[in-house]
């Protein structure tokens, strides 16, 4: 069976998460905003995984919406570090 495209990248982007959690926890002493972040971006791939199995279309792109939500939170936080790096 072909692997779903929407799948894998959504598995890549959980391992981005986590290792953004490691590195929150590790080095910056962050807790509570990098629990959040891990438990909605580790979401996408359950919510991608449940969105092949939606009975209507409105409750498909529903699902698949929220990639794009942690994508792009994803894409902020990141640049909020790469922001605060350049300044230290």
């Amino acid at each position: 069976m072909k692997e779903n495209r929407i799948h894998q990248r959504s598995f890549s982007s959980a391992i981005g998460i986590v290792n953004l959690y490691k590195y929150l926890v590790s080095e910056k002493r962050e807790f509570a905003l990098s629990k959040q972040l891990t438990g909605s971006g580790t979401s996408v791939g359950a919510n991608s995984k449940e969105s092949t199995g939606g009975q209507y279309e409105k409750d498909f792109l529903s699902k698949l919406s929220m990639h794009n939500e942690a994508e792009e939170i994803f894409k902020t936080l990141a640049k909020i570090i790469t922001t605060r790096k350049s300044k230290i």
